[in-house]
């Protein structure tokens, strides 16, 4: 109760009190007048150590013990305010070191390769609050490294180490490669966003566009599981280059995903990315003839219960990157479609499937299949460790097929690629993850690609190995 009313209520129970015969000896107007003095002094005395409403340094001792009150209720509150801040807020750091050999056949000087590489990736979520009923994220990723992996290999058109980083000179790097900011707004009337059943999620920055398309739960990730980029991703897309992004594989760009997860045995979802391509992956005219993916997906339950996950997906590119080729020999558009199908048919088995097919553009290869699976150690008393197995194969273009025995996009008298590409490239690769404790993975890999780039009369290639990973 605030002093002042407090001084009047007394006020008004001492006059009372005189009023009430047989209770108090009614008073004269000179001790009336006095009492009420000796009030309003009490109360000026009490308002002067709470300066504000608040206690001040030289509050009286009977107001001590709600100052020191005040004061705790204060470091309470905020001690919560800075739990309240910290609450939702994750942070990832993995560090991935790769060593590889070459055979001499895999070699431009048949003398072999080996190489070593490194990558970093510091990434950190924040909550970034509510607007409206939506819940705000905000995404930072940090990528550092050394090293270009293989270099004098032959013709291929796969990528034998998708960890390495572009770094020109003999320097590392250090970039901040993502940073976006994601909204979660639940459709359901009244729910939340962890009970909704049906949310749009909008994205919007500089993002990997393999985060939000084309995923797969055992051949996604080139830290834990495959190296080859082309079973990291679709391969018309990643080693392919339709989608576009910078040399580190990011690009700005927007993304609006719809998802329905009202019934538990099943889920289905429908998103659209647009992102910058070319030199819009660098912020040149970034949305001048983007790279535009739709995206379909339901996650359903087969084999006895167990998950699986089934995407279907159509991509444009208005300024892709073609095959050296004199029909044009800027950017042109490409078009293609592709599937991506993950599906556990045992307690520690995934099978897993991509296929590609490009409908438009000059591209090296215009169909690409992958197929493989990871399996998990529960079997050999080994929950942490995981095997993997993947083939893979590149079906070369009609148009290649015609221009790389002969076509000179350059002019200097020399054929650009000097064979005749025809069928397919085969990929095939081993790796066995073992886990040395809860942070650190160690992992032998072996790599044969056979028909490189479509060279029928190239020897096969060969590339084992090493990978170890922290995490934190």
């Amino acid at each position: 109760m605030p002093l002042c009313r407090a001084s009047l209520v007394i006020s008004a129970g001492v006059a009372l009190a005189s009023a009430m015969p047989g209770l108090a000896a009614e008073p004269s107007n000179a001790e009336l007048l006095e009492r009420i003095e000796r009030l309003e002094q009490k109360n000026q005395q009490l308002e002067k150590a709470l300066p504000g409403g608040r206690a001040g340094e030289k509050a009286p001792e009977n107001v001590m013990p709600s100052k020191n009150a005040e004061f705790q209720s204060q470091g309470t509150q905020e001690q919560e305010r800075t739990l309240q801040a910290r609450r939702g807020i994750t942070a990832d750091v993995s560090l991935t070191a790769v060593a590889q050999r070459a055979n001499d056949a895999a070699t431009t000087d048949n003398t072999g390769e080996s190489q070593l590489n490194y990558r970093a990736d510091v990434s950190i979520s924040l909550p970034a609050g509510k607007i409206g009923n939506a819940e705000g994220t905000i995404f930072g990723q940090l990528r550092m490294g050394q090293g270009n992996g293989l270099e004098t290999l032959r013709p291929t058109f796969s990528g034998p180490n998708t960890t390495a980083l572009p770094v020109n000179g003999d320097n590392g790097t250090a970039r901040l490669v993502q940073a976006w900011y994601q909204a979660d707004i639940p459709l359901s009337r009244g729910a939340s966003r962890t009970s909704s059943g049906r949310d749009l999620t909008i994205n919007f920055g500089k993002m990997d566009p393999f985060a939000f398309f084309d995923q797969n739960a055992a051949a996604n990730d080139e830290t834990r599981q495959f190296l080859n980029n082309v079973f990291v991703h679709n391969a018309l897309l990643d080693a392919g280059g339709d989608t576009g992004a910078d040399e580190y594989g990011f690009s700005p760009g927007l993304r609006l995903a719809y998802m329905n997860e009202t019934r538990t045995s099943r889920a289905y979802g429908l998103s659209l990315g647009v992102f910058g391509a070319g030199t819009g992956a660098k912020f040149h005219k970034t949305f001048s003839s983007p790279f535009v993916i739709v995206q379909a997906d339901t996650r359903r339950k087969f084999f006895g219960g167990r998950e699986g996950n089934y995407r279907f997906y159509v991509w444009h590119n208005g300024q892709a990157a073609p095959y050296q080729n004199d029909v044009d020999p800027g950017r042109e558009a490409h078009a293609g479609w592709g599937v991506s199908v993950d599906q556990r048919v045992g307690e520690a088995v995934t099978l897993f499937g991509r296929y590609g097919h490009e409908t438009g553009g000059h591209v090296r290869f215009d169909r690409a299949l992958a197929l493989g699976a990871e399996l998990g150690g529960d079997d050999w008393n080994r929950a942490g460790d995981a095997l993997g197995l993947a083939w893979g194969g590149q079906h070369v273009s009609r148009e290649f097929h015609d221009d790389s025995l002969t076509r000179d996009a350059d002019g200097d008298g020399t054929p650009d690629f000097g064979y005749q590409a025809s069928g397919t490239e085969v990929v095939t690769e081993i790796y066995y993850r073992y886990r040395l404790n809860k942070h650190i993975d160690l992992t032998p890999d072996v790599q044969r690609i056979q028909r490189p780039g479509g060279d029928g009369t190239a020897a096969g290639m060969s590339i084992v190995g090493a990978r170890a990973q922290a995490t934190f």
